[in-house]
Order: structure tokens, then sequence, then C-alpha cells
């Protein structure tokens, strides 16, 4: 059975959107937040559905230089909401076009090891698309399929002690050279477990 995207909308819609990933990060750091936005692009090729990630390009003083992430960035006052920062990032850092995009839903907002609150818009791109990356922003961008991310045998968890307390990290192993780990790994296993179903179904088609 082929996964379909007003499955995802729907499975997306039943989150409690306004509770956190980290409450004790939230609670400890409060002030010193700064809201962000990131889009997860969800996009299918012949064989299955896949995730879309960047590397981030090499940059001094830049907590999150080299590091895999989703397209995305800080919320800037032109911005009409998160939303709208999600996307306008999207095509700054890849030349994904707002209009090529399908808003299905998002995840809980998760706080990140750096002090910022981070709302995830998962939203289906086509493929392939013609990207463009910007390269003082961008390294690489490259696509790791649905089944892989939800296999745990291809990620670990450990705890790591910050100043907020004690936290779960989640590290998956290498794919296609790449490691992906911390914030956007977490995001990445919240809408696995969302679509666990529905990757199995896929995966049968």
């Amino acid at each position: 059975m082929r996964l379909m995207p007003e499955q995802v909308r729907q499975h997306l819609a039943q989150i409690p959107t306004r509770s956190l990933e980290h409450p004790l990060a939230a609670a400890n750091s409060a002030s010193a937040l700064r809201s962000a936005a990131v889009l997860i692009p969800l996009l299918e090729t012949r064989e299955s559905w896949h995730l879309l990630y960047i590397r981030r390009a090499e940059q001094d003083n830049d907590n999150h230089s080299g590091q895999v992430a989703f397209p995305g960035g800080c919320f800037e006052p032109d911005d009409a909401d998160l939303e709208a920062t999600a996307l306008r990032e999207a095509y700054e850092e890849i030349g994904l076009i707002q209009e090529d995009v399908q808003i299905l839903g998002r995840l809980r907002d998760v706080i990140s090891g750096t002090n910022y609150r981070i709302r995830p818009y998962i939203g289906i791109m086509p493929w392939p698309y013609p990207l463009r990356l910007a390269a003082s922003e961008v390294a690489r961008a490259f696509t790791i399929p649905l089944h892989w991310l939800a296999d745990p045998n291809n990620r670990e968890t450990y705890e790591h002690l910050g100043p907020s307390g004690a936290i779960s990290v989640i590290r998956f192993q290498a794919y296609a050279g790449e490691i992906l780990w911390g914030a956007t790994a977490r995001m990445t296993v919240s809408l696995i477990q969302v679509l666990t179903g529905l990757i199995d179904s896929d995966r049968g088609r």
C-alpha cells in the first residue's frame, strides 16, 4: 500500500503541538530561547519515501557549522509566522520555491542545546527537483529513505548531562558518509514515531 499525503496530514493533526520535546530545558532557559523553524522535506522516489537533509557549510563562530540539519533558521520580523520562516529559509538555502511545497502539518516544538525553540513543519516537495544550494550556508543536500530511518538498529540513544539536566541524545549510524544526531535526529525520530504504521504499509507496496 502506498503512503498517502492525506494519511500523513491526519496523523500529524493528532499531535498535541502545545507540548514540548524537552520541558526541562524550556523551564530553565525560557527567557533566552530564540524562535526558529525548519522544513522537513518529504519526497517520493520510484522506490520509496525519503527525507531531505542538508549539511551546513563550515563557518567560524557558528555552533551549527558542518552539521546535518533540515533547511531552516531564525524567525525574522518580516515573517508572517513560523511556517513562513521555514518556507523562506528553505528557499534561501536550497532554492525550494514556496509554491512547490505542500505543508501537511507540524511536530512538537524542539528545544535545542543552543537555546533555540524550533518548530518543525512537514512538507511534501516534488522530486527530482532543481535544488540551488546557497554555498555560504549549505555544503550538501541529500536524502535518506524513511525505511532506513525507521530501523532502530540504525540509531542509538545516550544520556548527556547539560546545564539544564540530563537529556537523551539520539545519534544515527552514518548514511552516505553523513552523521545525523542532536535536535535534527530528535525531530526525525518524532516524525518516524508518528508515521510508523504508514511506513510499514508503504514498505509493502
